[in-house]
């Protein structure tokens, strides 16, 4: 039987979901696709016999995004442990800071990094050396992964030229440069409160969580380079190189893109040089697409695990492959809850709650509304940039009668396009499998934290649009 109406088709997919994974307890990959296929055939806006070629394209559009550099990381991952590489890194952050703040080194990179890096790519980069702090301290690894996320989810949707709130900035018509000043500001205390405050209360409570094997590299791996002596590692240049690269590489297109805008307004004199940064595009955006970027730093990763661990070259191909068949497995999962994602999408479900809330007034409660909106769609079909453009594309028109800076209105949603990352997200997917987490362990950690980014970030854009309303849009 198929419904009109997307709410029900929502309450179905989310019973579903849950029956398949929390009740049952079947493989993410084979409940995922089930609990695709019953939203599929419960809505009434896609045709029974279009069910399964929908939830394949839904796979396929999100593995395409994700794929390349999920089977990238595992390599990065899998170099980085075994070389020593990680344990190295850790030791040069544990060495400028006292071991029991050694969290902030990782709270500080991600949050960093996540300005040109898309957050996953922080995510992939960051876990290994998680990995080696919990293997070194024994602790606290609920906390590394809270700050990890916390640090690039804020910056994620809060900071250009990250792609999302760029994208909505630009569409809002929202001054850019006061959009980055005004985004750091909020992001920064929301990081704060999310992944340090809320990090050490859910530590305390999660503190036992092991060491699971992951990406290739088991516990007991992990434990054996932390008693390595310092010599037989890599040193701290080398075993950085991967993820400099990484982050250099897609910097380069994210910047330059970014000065390609600020040219073409003539902003600071930029003019002139409009000619010579769009001939450099075309391989910026080569060398910078994550695709290219993580590809090279996996290679660079592999070529120190090879020359450290001083490998047969068919041993070496053999644990690449190995890791390669775990990163399959995690693109799988990823892809999987896209799809899932997807064919909630297709029933109708964000439109339909557009429709239900109204953007009514102006001012302060144009802020709510537009929270609301992007949150609402956020939870019901699981992405994020999908909440922010389609609630950014909803609020467009009305900018100039709003009432409200348009700088406020693009971060506020941003914030509520990060809320409650669940099963019908992608990233829930990727944080578990890459992590090494339970479902319920990744619920405890990143669902609440991400809600927490949201509500905090909220409070302190209303509390800022109160005080200093007439920030320049």
């Amino acid at each position: 039987m198929a419904f009109e109406n997307p709410l029900i088709v929502f309450a179905i997919g989310l019973i579903a979901v849950i029956a398949l994974l929390v009740w049952l307890r079947l493989p993410a990959v084979l409940g995922l696709v089930i609990a695709g296929l019953i939203v599929g055939i419960a809505t009434a806006e896609v045709p029974l016999g279009d069910v399964p070629s929908e939830l394949a394209v839904g796979l396929g559009e999100t593995f395409e995004g994700v794929g390349i550099p999920i089977l990238m990381a595992a390599i990065i991952g899998k170099a980085m442990m075994e070389s020593g590489a990680a344990e190295r890194i850790v030791r040069a952050f544990q060495s400028r800071l006292r071991e029991e703040r050694s969290y902030l080194a990782l709270w500080g990179s991600s949050t960093a990094l996540s300005i040109p890096v898309f957050f996953d790519n922080v995510f992939f980069l960051l876990t290994p050396l998680a990995r080696s702090m919990r293997a070194r301290t024994g602790r606290d690894y609920a906390l590394y992964i809270a700050v990890i996320g916390a640090g690039a989810a804020t910056t994620h949707v809060l900071v250009p030229p990250t792609p999302g709130p760029l994208a909505v900035s630009l569409e809002l018509g929202a001054d850019l440069l006061w959009t980055m000043i005004v985004g750091a500001t909020v992001a920064i205390p929301t990081a704060i409160v999310s992944g340090i405050l809320y990090g050490k209360w859910i530590n305390r409570r999660l503190d036992d969580i092991p060491l699971r094997e992951t990406v290739g590299s088991t516990a007991e791996d992990a434990h054996e380079l932390a008693e390595r002596e310092t010599s037989a590692l890599p040193g701290v240049f080398e075993a950085a190189l991967p993820i400099l690269l990484a982050v250099v590489l897609v910097a380069s297109n994210t910047t330059l893109e970014y000065l390609l805008d600020l040219a073409g307004e003539g902003v600071f004199g930029l003019g002139a040089l409009e000619g010579p940064l769009e001939a450099a595009q075309p391989a910026a955006a080569f060398v910078g697409d994550p695709n290219f970027a993580l590809t090279a730093a996996a290679l660079v990763a592999a070529l120190t695990y090879l020359r450290i661990r001083n490998l047969d070259r068919d041993v070496w191909n053999d644990e690449l492959v190995e890791a390669l068949k775990s990163g399959g497995h995690i693109a799988a999962i990823t892809s999987a809850g896209g799809a899932f994602g997807a064919l909630l999408a297709a029933s109708g479900i964000g439109d339909y709650i557009v429709e239900l809330i109204s953007v009514g007034g102006a001012g302060i409660s144009v802020l709510v509304s537009a929270w609301v909106i992007a949150a609402a769609i956020r939870i019901a079909q699981g992405s994020a940039t999908v909440a922010m453009i389609t609630t950014a594309g909803i609020m467009a028109p009305q900018v100039p009668e709003l009432g409200v800076s348009a700088v406020y209105l693009a971060l506020i949603i941003g914030a509520g396009g990060n809320i409650c990352s669940w099963f019908n997200d992608s990233g829930f997917w990727l944080i578990k499998e890459i992590g090494g987490l339970t479902e319920a362990e990744t619920v405890k950690i990143w669902t609440v934290l991400t809600t927490i980014i949201s509500v905090t970030a909220f409070i302190i854009i209303i509390a800022l649009a109160t005080v200093i309303p007439n920030v320049p849009a």
